[in-house]
């Protein structure tokens, strides 16, 4: 198999090659086509233009060809395109397994997720037109995020909240050398610049380090956890190891944030600076922290510093309502006048108003700097409840590997950018072949999460049976037994006899659909954000239509199934004691003296 494939399934199965132990894995491969999104930075002026992708990965293992198949490891994460900067962004929203891995054998947790990353970092596998990636995840430690019920499963063992925040922090260091290590070997000199950065709220560097660490060699010398250990890399020897830094990448220049940041006008900088906007900073994620107190910065009064920004005042009526004389005449106020555009309030004045309105920096946005972000992030409930949590982020930057030149590094306006940007370039609407659309990617979600369990092998088995097939179904428009139908559409009141609109109807009917959006209760998360203004969704239209999934996707870029065969992973802790016991084996001869009893005086 071609390690560099640019198929996704393909390069995770490659990974999944180097797993001990002898079994048969099993992959599920979702990637929704992209569509228009503006949430990502939903405080910047002006928001940039943004694509989004949805990925979700789903690996069964099958110890024997008589046993059946069990889920093991599940990843749900998010893609963002900025093509303005020509960056990308790799969102890990959840890593999650049951615990059901075959006895004895390592889990494929660490492989699937280190190949996942290690797909997009690189330029040469990158399936996004950028020429930078920014990995962003949360580390906290729960007992389940994807499979509900598995926490009951007696065989599954979380990682706890020090050993997650090592396990990440080890796996994005082998991304890192991986990708570096890669360049070196097949081109000389790598040309990939490399950023590691994660913050531990509460904790000092010395501390954060110190407790890694200890968790790090607690990890290797233990026994194998649920969420899975670290294998062997096949990076060189020769690549250093990579450098961490102890903080936020907002501070650095060598690689280009994401967010365009606008050039400020010459009256704006005479004005205390107040052009320093944090939400050009801090991208907003769903079930993320750092959304919600971007929200609440957002939207805290200026004055006083206490409470919530309170809504705008409604406009007040400028046109009173005609009255009726004794004649049953309409008398008009002689105020009025039809010829005054801003007495009427005509669409060209609200329209100015809420353009300079939308130009506004909310809240204290334009006071907080990063650093005073991230001190501040350390008191913040989810950061204080007594688990430790972690924020990593990782950059990937290749000038030149896309646009074919590094004028977006050096330029300095959003409007350059977005000119170097959309040279000769594809859409990035654009569907790519084995992508689905994003309601098929909900509706398997919805599923796993809402209608499956868990908690003992055979339910686990049973809804893996269950899923698999439900994808299988769908893509073949096969309906799927446990799945609401969608409603049927309410035919058009008007009636139309033009043959050709019936012509075309027809022609509509007989072609393939996309399957609608599950009808199921909304999926569990934490509390939601408190916005005082939510963004609007763009509606503007896609010119390209939804991908139709067949059954040859299916098998060509969905589904696929690998064998191994590898020795079973050795316990450090078990080899250091046989080690022992061998060398106390072979050594000279023990003489074991017999202790001598005391005699009494009696005796």
């Amino acid at each position: 198999m071609n390690p560099l494939s640019s198929n996704l399934r393909d390069f995770l199965l490659s990974g999944l090659e180097s797993v001990p132990g002898t079994r048969e894995f099993h992959i599920h491969v979702l990637v929704s086509s992209p569509r228009k999104f503006q949430g990502l930075f939903p405080f910047a002026r002006p928001r940039p233009r943004a694509y989004l992708q949805d990925v979700l990965v789903l690996v069964s293992e099958q110890s024997a060809p008589d046993e059946p198949r069990v889920f093991t490891t599940a990843v749900e994460a998010s893609v963002y395109n900025i093509p303005a900067t020509s960056c990308a962004i790799f969102y890990v929203s959840k890593v999650d397994t049951t615990g059901q891995t075959t006895p004895g054998a390592s889990s494929p947790a660490a492989a699937l997720v280190r190949s996942l990353l290690t797909f997009y970092a690189d330029p040469r596998t990158r399936p996004v037109r950028a020429d930078h990636l920014w990995i962003h995840l949360f580390a906290r430690a729960q007992s389940q995020y994807l499979f509900p019920n598995s926490a009951d499963w007696e065989g599954k063992r979380p990682l706890g909240d020090v050993r997650l925040c090592a396990w990440w922090k080890r796996v994005l260091g082998d991304v890192a050398l991986a990708v570096v290590g890669a360049q070196s070997v097949s081109g000389g000199e790598s040309t990939v610049k490399t950023g590691l950065y994660y913050v531990l709220p509460g904790y000092s560097q010395q501390e954060a380090e110190h407790s890694l660490l200890r968790a790090a060699v607690a990890s290797s010398s233990g026994s194998a956890p649920s969420i899975g250990t670290n294998t062997a890399t096949s990076t060189s020897s020769a690549v250093p190891e990579p450098l961490w830094t102890y903080g936020h990448p907002y501070s650095q220049t060598e690689i280009p944030l994401p967010c365009p940041i606008p050039t400020p006008r010459a009256e704006t900088l005479n004005k205390e600076k107040n052009w320093h906007n944090l939400g050009h900073f801090i991208p907003s994620f769903d079930d993320d922290p750092k959304a919600r107190f971007m929200d609440e910065i957002a939207y805290t009064a200026d004055a006083e510093g206490v409470g919530l920004r309170s809504p705008a005042r409604k406009r007040a009526r400028t046109l009173a309502a005609p009255s009726v004389n004794v004649h049953g005449n309409e008398n008009v106020p002689k105020d009025v006048g039809v010829s005054s555009s801003s007495s009427l309030g005509m669409p060209e004045d609200r329209d100015l108003k809420d353009k300079k309105e939308d130009t506004r920096i909310l809240g204290e946005l334009g006071k907080v700097s990063a650093e005073e972000y991230w001190e501040r992030m350390s008191f913040r409930q989810e950061c204080v409840a007594g688990a430790v949590t972690g924020f990593f982020v990782a950059a990937f930057s290749s000038p030149g590997s896309v646009t074919g030149s590094t004028s977006s590094t050096n330029a300095s306006s959003s409007g350059q950018l977005l000119a170097v940007a959309t040279q000769s370039q594809p859409s990035p609407l654009a569907p790519q072949p084995g992508q689905v659309s994003s309601q098929l990617n909900k509706r398997i979600l919805s599923s796993l999460m809402t209608g499956l369990e868990f908690s003992t092998r055979e339910r686990a088995v049973k809804a893996t049976e269950t899923l698999e097939g439900a994808i299988r179904g769908l893509c073949e428009g096969i309906p799927v037994s446990g799945v609401v139908a969608p409603a049927s559409k309410p035919a058009s009141r008007r009636n139309n006899n033009n043959s050709n609109s019936d012509k075309n109807n027809s022609e509509a009917n007989k072609r393939p659909s996309t399957p609608e959006r599950l009808l199921a209760p909304p999926l569990p998360s934490t509390p939601p954000r408190r916005t005082g203004t939510s963004y609007m969704p763009d509606v503007s239209p896609n010119p390209f239509p939804e991908p139709v999934t067949s059954l040859e996707t299916y098998h060509s870029h969905i589904y696929g199934s690998v064998y191994v065969r590898n020795p079973p992973r050795e316990r450090q802790g078990a080899t250091a004691a046989q080690s022992t016991e061998t060398t106390a084996g072979q050594g000279q001869h023990v003489t074991v003296l017999a202790v001598r009893r005391k005699k009494k005086r009696g005796e």
